[in-house]
């Protein structure tokens, strides 16, 4: 079994070209996934998180590095202290969590970083998101990978039980951490766990639950696949907005529309989180009324025919950095230095400045929120909008990613 275990583990990503980063916080899981590549014998490198939320954490970073050493793996503890006190503590250590690794993994050329899920993590999720009426996208749970922040986040324990690594564990000696916020009610996931017991002798185990996941995640992939179809017929960019048929965009089976409108608005302001499907279920009556909105940042317009989504110009309140760095994730400014110089939104101020701004096909709310060069109070460029001898705007993303997006979550 024990070969068998790391055989499975090892060909779950094929050849190593690179070292495959491994986040080991201690527990019995990540633990597991850290012996299972050594004795498969990958190319690993090992990083541990101490958010710094509980005494016994640092204890816990310096336990994974002493067994690293042992097992002559390299190792580095990332410590996090950005919690202040308010928001959601679990969400904010899980996005800092992800990106203090990121960066981590960016900074070594580290493209892949295994994280320890398990079959049984993966049938939790599915009774939260089943509490939460989350639909096919929610069902489908945790997905084997997926691509964020630049990296290439791997799953390869889903599909083995949480007690079935303790038990390899147990019998080759090893031991392991166990976290006490495991059993703290407080939390969903606990409750969660909790529930499962229950539930299994009605037949639903968390193999079971993990079936639903992988059937749901199939459905997904074919409902993503339709969409991409649709927006290929339906939709074109234009200046970095998304322009789609109105007319066709009404004819679309109902979840197909919904799925356009999401991916559209996650390509104007990607997020780590798709807007609720309730202030979507809002915004496509809007549509079919004959009416826009804004929803996650953006602006949706009626215009020629057309739903023209774009940047909503009060969330571009702020942003503003010097020509040539990024700005809004979308664009970058090239042209002449020179002192005093920063890019914004153009906002009625800028617009006025451009009067021939309707030549560029937009509507002007979208006109609004695109860059512009500034210099004190005057508008210098607006190469988006007019002709600029001297300035140019550089798209960050290539226009096809639009049409390739939804299927890389």
């Amino acid at each position: 079994m024990t070969r068998d275990l790391a055989e499975v583990f090892a060909l779950s990503f094929g050849p190593a070209d690179h070292p495959l980063g491994l986040a080991v916080s201690g527990g019995g899981d990540s633990v597991a996934m850290l012996c299972l590549a050594a004795e498969a014998g990958l190319p690993v490198a090992v990083v541990t998180v101490d958010h710094g939320l509980r005494p016994e954490s640092a204890g816990e970073a310096v336990w994974v590095a002493d067994l690293c050493r042992k097992l002559d793996l390299p190792h580095d503890t990332l410590r996090w202290q950005g919690w202040d006190g308010t928001g959601n503590l679990q969400d904010q250590a899980r996005r800092a969590r992800l990106g203090l690794m990121a960066d981590w993994a960016r900074a070594r050329r580290i493209p892949t970083i295994a994280l320890a899920h398990t079959r049984d993590d993966q049938a939790e999720t599915v009774l939260m998101r089943l509490a939460r009426r989350s639909g096919v996208d929610g069902l489908s749970a945790m997905s084997p990978r997926r691509d964020h922040l630049g990296v290439t986040w791997a799953r390869p324990l889903l599909g083995i039980g949480r007690q079935d690594l303790r038990d390899w564990l147990s019998a080759r000696g090893q031991d392991w951490i166990e976290d006490p916020s495991n059993e703290a009610l407080r939390f969903d996931r606990v409750k969660a766990r909790e529930a499962l017991r229950h539930l299994e002798p009605l037949g639903i185990s968390p193999a079971v639950l993990a079936d639903v996941a992988s059937q749901m995640r199939s459905v997904r992939q074919a409902l993503d696949r339709q969409t991409v179809q649709a927006a290929r017929r339906l939709a074109r960019i234009v200046a970095g907005d998304v322009s789609i048929s109105r007319d066709g965009f009404l004819d679309l089976p109902p979840e197909i529309a919904r799925r356009l409108m999401v991916m559209a608005l996650r390509w104007i302001a990607p997020g780590d989180y798709a807007p609720r499907m309730s202030s979507v279920a809002e915004l496509l009556q809007a549509v079919a009324a004959g009416e826009g909105g804004t929803l996650a940042g953006c602006r949706l317009v009626v215009h020629r025919g057309r739903l023209h989504f774009c940047r909503e110009l009060q969330a571009l309140a702020g942003v503003s950095v010097e020509p040539g760095q990024a700005w809004d994730g979308r664009w970058r400014l090239i042209g002449p230095a020179a002192a005093g110089l920063k890019v914004r939104a153009l906002g009625p101020e800028g617009l006025a400045q451009c009067p021939g701004w309707r030549d560029a096909g937009l509507p002007r709310p979208a006109a609004m929120a695109t860059p512009g060069v500034w210099q004190e109070g005057s508008l210098l460029a607006a190469p988006l909008l007019r002709r600029e001898a001297n300035w140019r705007a550089e798209p960050l993303r290539a226009e096809d990613g639009f049409f390739l997006s939804t299927l890389s979550h």
